[in-house]
């Protein structure tokens, strides 16, 4: 396929709803690849007045639970083919936290790096596939609700011969904000200190712009979480390929405000509530990211 003819094809597939199987952490999930799926139906789940009651007035008062994430995420978060409707895992997950609080819910479109500092007051809460870090936590409170590994993606056949032993001098895209994109600035200091050149790191608002530099040439590999560089693989028709193994599996979070407990402990005992009652299972498998499961909705993890 031409230069051209490749952006084209990542532009239109990654703005799709097409549902592809994916691994969240090195597996295979059985999922549909049948592009009017639209998601988990939420619409059965029923509001928990208990659960409710715990959310301030500042998330309740307007009936909308507003959620901000990044849509360019699939399988995650992303916009199905009107181009403006979010779809993923992560949305069906945030319908359904908003079912729970007898909310309407309303995600709303945002850069990543954007999302953080904008909990509380643009948006009630943040749902687009945040790694807990230490660093994150200084900053925002989290509630865990996923598992994800980080993996390397190349053009198929590796042409440019990317070691990610060694990435000193090699053109890595990253997605803005990301845990990748921290992880790779720690590698290009490590590179300077042993006097190599730099890992030359490029960095995009948008996943679909990361993924089309490694697919066009732009850079010799990218990295992302594990579900969505399986997805991105898929739906370039393997024009990319897995390079090495998955690492550095950890827990992914709702973002809620930093004090706001009662909006963190009303979003635990939600997401507790639909993973104990089996609808947190239902609404991976749809999506093709079970192995991502976990069993329970933690407040601010501990994390290395």
């Amino acid at each position: 396929m031409s230069i051209k003819g490749i952006k084209s094809a990542i532009a239109v597939s990654l703005s799709t709803a097409m549902l592809v199987a994916v691994a969240a952490c090195g597996t295979t999930d059985s999922t549909t690849s049948d592009s009017s799926q639209k998601g988990f139906d939420t619409s059965s789940i029923t509001k928990d007045s208990a659960i409710a009651a715990l959310l301030p007035s500042s998330v309740t008062q307007d009936g909308v639970l507003t959620v901000g994430a990044d849509t360019s995420y699939a399988p995650a978060e992303f916009l199905a083919s009107d181009g403006k409707t979010p779809v993923g895992f992560d949305v069906d997950l945030s319908k359904a936290l908003a079912r729970v609080f007898g909310l309407k819910e309303e995600t709303i479109s945002s850069t990543f790096d954007a999302i953080i500092p904008a909990v509380g007051s643009k948006y009630d809460i943040g749902i687009s596939s945040f790694t807990v870090t230490p660093e994150r936590l200084k900053a925002i409170d989290f509630v865990t609700y996923f598992k994800a590994g980080s993996t390397f993606v190349v053009k198929k056949g590796n042409p440019d011969k990317v070691d990610t032993s060694n990435l000193c001098g090699v053109k890595v895209a990253v997605q803005t904000g990301t845990t990748q994109e921290a992880e790779m600035t720690k590698a290009t200091a490590a590179c300077k200190a042993a006097g190599k050149p730099a890992v030359e790191v490029q960095s995009s608002k948008m996943q679909t712009d990361v993924t089309t530099a490694v697919a066009t040439g732009k850079a010799s590999v990218f990295y992302a979480d594990t579900p969505i560089a399986g997805y991105a693989i898929k739906q370039t028709g393997d024009t990319l390929a897995v390079l090495g193994e998955d690492v550095g599996v950890a827990p992914e979070a709702v973002a809620v405000r930093k004090g706001d407990t009662k909006t963190a402990q009303a979003v635990q005992k939600a997401l507790q509530k639909l993973m104990d009652d089996g609808t947190y299972a239902k609404i991976l498998k749809t999506w093709g990211v079970s192995s991502g499961a976990i069993s329970k909705a933690e407040i601010n993890p501990t994390v290395d």
